[in-house]
C-alpha cells in the first residue's frame, strides 16, 4: 500500500511539473505571417515573432512604422487580413467578442497617457473593472491597496486624476492594468512626455513586473532610454523584500528581453540590444542617434 501511494504521489507531481513546463513552452504571444493593410497602405507584411514567457519585447521603430497596431492586433481590436495571431497557443483572429473577451482577461494594456477615466478617483479607477464584475467591495479594496502599493502610490488613493502629475498619472494607469494579474502586459508608448527620472520609474515598473512577476509584455517605444533600462537591468529582492535593479554588467546578459525594430511593415532586426547596437545597417544607425 505505502509502495502504491509512493507511485500514485510521484505521477501526481511529474503532471503538475509536466503541465508547468507545457505552459512555460507555448509562446504568450505569437505573430505568424501576419498581413495588415488599410486599402493601398501596407501595415505589416508578413511578419513573425514570438514572445516567451516573462519575456519583454521592446518594439523600436518610427512613427507609422506598425508598432501601436501590434498592440491593437493583441487585443483583437482589429483582425489581420492574413496570418496567425496566438495567445497562449489560441489562434484569436476568427474569435468572436465573447472569446475576446476571455483572453482580453489575462491582458493588462496601459495607454500613453494614462487614460484616466477624470471623474473617478485613483481607487475607483484602479478598481473600474472588478467593479464591473461586481467583485466584493473587501476584496476590491485589498486588489487596489496592493496595486497602488507596487507602483508606490498608495498615498494617493482618494486622490482625483487633476491632481497627479503626470508620471502619477501613468503610474495609475498601470496599477489599474494589473488588477486581476494578467500574464501579458501591454505597454504603448508609456513614457512619452515625461521627463528622464519619471520615465525610468515607468520603466522600473516594466522591469519589476518582467523579473519579479514573470509577466510576459510588449514595450512599444521610440525613446532609446527605455532601451538602455529595460534591456540592461534587473531587478531582485533582498532578505527583506525590497527591490533593487542591477545592470546587467560584462559578464551576464538579459535573456528575458529582446529588441524588435519596424520599418514599413516589415521587422528589419530581432535580437539582443548588443546587437542592435553593433549593427551596419544605416537606417538602424540614424535611430539610435536620435535623428
Amino acid at each position: 500500500m505505502m509502495l502504491e501511494s509512493a507511485i500514485d504521489h510521484e505521477q501526481a507531481f511529474s503532471r503538475i511539473n509536466a503541465e508547468r513546463f507545457g505552459k512555460r513552452v507555448v509562446p504568450a504571444i505569437e505573430f505568424r505571417d501576419v498581413e495588415l493593410a488599410f486599402d493601398e497602405q501596407v501595415i505589416l507584411d508578413k511578419i513573425s515573432f514570438t514572445i516567451r514567457r516573462g519575456e519583454t519585447k521592446i518594439a523600436l521603430g518610427g512613427s507609422g512604422s506598425g508598432k501601436s497596431t501590434i498592440i491593437r492586433l493583441v487585443l483583437g481590436l482589429i483582425k489581420p487580413d492574413a496570418g496567425q495571431i496566438l495567445i497562449d497557443g489560441e489562434d484569436i483572429c476568427e474569435f468572436d467578442d465573447q472569446e475576446l473577451m476571455r483572453i482580453r482577461k489575462k491582458i493588462g494594456m496601459v495607454f500613453q497617457e494614462g487614460a484616466l477615466f477624470d471623474s473617478l478617483s485613483v481607487y475607483e479607477n484602479v478598481a473600474y473593472r472588478l467593479h464591473e464584475e461586481n467583485v466584493d467591495e473587501d476584496e476590491i479594496e485589498h486588489e487596489v491597496v496592493r496595486m497602488l502599493q507596487f507602483v508606490d502610490l498608495e498615498d494617493a488613493i482618494d486622490k482625483m486624476p487633476a491632481e497627479l502629475s503626470g508620471g502619477m498619472r501613468r503610474r495609475v494607469g498601470i496599477a489599474r492594468a494589473l488588477v486581476g494579474n494578467p500574464d501579458i502586459v501591454l505597454f504603448d508608448e508609456p513614457t512619452a512626455g515625461l521627463d528622464p527620472p519619471t520615465a525610468r520609474t515607468i520603466c522600473e515598473l516594466a522591469i519589476k513586473l518582467r523579473d519579479l512577476e514573470d509577466v510576459s509584455s510588449i514595450f512599444v517605444t521610440h525613446e532609446m532610454n527605455n532601451l538602455d533600462w529595460i534591456a540592461s537591468e534587473y531587478s531582485v529582492l533582498d532578505s527583506q523584500g525590497n527591490v533593487h535593479f542591477v545592470t546587467e554588467g560584462d559578464k551576464l546578459c538579459l535573456i528575458n528581453t529582446e529588441v524588435m525594430m519596424l520599418r514599413r511593415g516589415h521587422i528589419i532586426f530581432s535580437g539582443k540590444d548588443e546587437q542592435l547596437r553593433q549593427t551596419d545597417d544605416p537606417y538602424i544607425a540614424r535611430f539610435l542617434r536620435g535623428k
